[in-house]
């Protein structure tokens, strides 16, 4: 086959983004304002959710979230070691102590036996995973440890679901992120959820730097001599009305991404279901898959390459993939503040060495997904 050049993902973005743009940018209201409410209240309405805040990434919803919740200095926070950083580093953001947890193959999420092991008295919450899109088993959570306060890193999952309720809705807060290789974006961005009305007034607050009442409310006030009070310390997390913007018009096309993401995964594993070696995403009874990634595992024991060395052929080919993510405790970081070593985690180690996601995303054409499969069959 004639030699394409293929992403590991692209994100959606065109003239409906483009004129979105223009009334903030006109108005001259490009900070947090009216377009970030609609957004905000769009996305909790589409998740089923009460409570929806905008912020500048994942990670710094993370950060709110343990924020909102109480969690600090002495208290543990349990966190897959197969993640993204930024799910450890939020942790430590807070000045609490990020008790890892090994992962499940070839989920790639919490490990519900090792999450019942590692938990103590000192454990005050959890930040579970739904990596590449598919949530972590929530129940199972909330019944080993019924007390214990749940984070939902949703980083990958807008519009994935679990046991009839999306993303977001799981546990006591969730948050998104909107990068762009997650299926809807802003650029960066990230939205906060939560049902619960105390966590929800707190969480306003603390991306706002702490303000009783925010700029918006402010500026169109009859009283402009009125400067909010500050009950609390709080950070700048706020998202731009120029996000906000774009937001609304990718957050109205998700669902059809996801579909279209959702034959396409289903192609993928019709046709790699006789490489044996290649082990493509499994979705339980009970759960819609978002699809930010096809995340696969290589079987290095019955490969007929190592999974670098397949990735290197892939890229020669000019098929772009990644590793799925990194094991947290092998990060220079986090070994030499912990001691790590690679073998404490074991499934979190073969993820790191073996998972591959491959391209999936919408700006890709059948002839896209047959010149990979192709790619693949052809080791």
């Amino acid at each position: 086959m004639e030699k394409r050049n293929i992403y590991i993902s692209q994100p959606v973005l065109g003239e409906e983004e483009w004129q979105a743009c223009k009334e903030p940018l006109f108005s001259g209201w490009v900070t947090q304002g009216p377009k970030v409410k609609a957004f905000e209240q769009r996305f909790a309405q589409i998740h089923g959710v009460k409570h929806a805040f905008a912020v500048t990434s994942c990670t710094t919803g993370l950060h709110l979230a343990l924020e909102a919740l109480g969690i600090g200095a002495g208290d543990d926070v349990l966190v897959p070691a197969f993640t993204w950083v930024a799910t450890a580093n939020a942790v430590l953001y807070v000045g609490a102590n990020p008790i890892l947890v090994d992962i499940e193959i070839p989920s790639f999420n919490i490990s519900i036996e090792d999450f019942k092991r590692k938990l103590t008295p000192k454990t005050k919450a959890v930040i579970p995973v739904h990596l590449f899109g598919l949530c972590a088993d929530i129940d199972a959570i909330k019944k080993i440890a019924p007390g214990i306060k749940i984070v939902e890193d949703a980083a990958c999952a807008a519009g994935s679901m679990y046991n009839g309720k999306y993303a977001g809705n799981l546990g006591d807060i969730a948050s998104f992120s909107f990068h762009p290789r997650k299926s809807i974006t802003t650029g960066e961005g990230g939205m906060v959820t939560t049902n619960d009305d105390a966590i929800a007034e707190k969480m306003d607050k603390l991306r706002n730097h702490g303000a009783e009442i925010s700029e918006e409310q402010r500026h169109r006030g009859a009283k402009p001599y009125i400067l909010p009070d500050f009950n609390m310390m709080g950070f700048n997390f706020r998202m731009t009305d120029l996000q906000g913007a774009v937001g609304l018009v990718q957050i109205e096309k998700l669902q059809g991404f996801i579909e279209e993401r959702e034959k396409w995964a289903q192609y993928y594993t019709d046709e790699l279901k006789d490489l044996k070696w290649f082990q493509t995403p499994v979705i339980p009874k009970g759960y819609k898959h978002g699809w930010q990634s096809f995340a696969c595992f290589i079987d290095e024991k019955i490969s007929p390459l190592s999974r670098n060395e397949i990735m290197e052929k892939l890229q020669e080919k000019g098929i772009s993939t990644r590793p799925g993510t990194h094991a947290v405790h092998m990060l220079n970081f986090y070994k030499d503040k912990y001691g790590f070593k690679a073998q404490d985690f074991p499934n979190a180690q073969l993820a790191n060495d073996q998972s591959i996601a491959i391209p999936l995303h919408n700006r890709m054409v059948k002839e896209d997904y047959d010149y990979v499969i192709a790619a693949l069959k052809s080791f």
